[in-house]
């Protein structure tokens, strides 16, 4: 939805640096890579024009530099809303691999436990291997 001031400029020399900030906010620029932080030298740029051509003594770009900080402020916030979800997700990540390290643990533990009572009962009947496996099952298909 456009703002009135942005839909009375359809003709107005300003409409190009309207359009380059609306590319920025999308995230979409054509002439700056993407998630290029929104300023007023990004829109110049972004507009095909050249940097600092946004002068704030201008009062023809008062509405246009006050589009810009509101962008960019939110452009901020977000910034800080990922980088406070990336962490969540390190953070889970981190305890996963933290959970699945005791799990193996666990399970090499009682794999040695099993080994040892096996081993016990081999000398208790005289055997003299110990099997790994069950007869007849193979964890590899050839």
């Amino acid at each position: 939805m456009q703002t009135p001031h942005k839909a009375n400029l359809m003709n107005h020399p300003l409409q190009e640096y309207f359009s380059a900030l609306d590319r920025l906010k999308k995230n979409q620029p054509i002439n700056l890579p993407k998630r290029t932080k929104i300023t007023n030298d990004a829109v110049s740029l972004e507009a095909g024009r050249s940097k600092g051509s946004i002068k704030k003594s201008r009062s023809m770009f008062a509405s246009l530099i006050l589009d810009i900080e509101q962008a960019a402020a939110e452009q901020f916030k977000r910034s800080n809303q990922e980088s406070e979800k990336l962490e969540r997700a390190k953070q889970s990540a981190t305890q996963y691999r933290l959970e699945l390290e005791a799990a193996l643990e666990r399970e090499l533990s009682l794999l040695y436990e099993l080994y040892e009572i096996k081993k016990q009962l081999a000398q208790i009947t005289g055997a003299n291997v110990l099997p790994i496996r069950p007869e007849g099952k193979c964890q590899h298909s050839t």
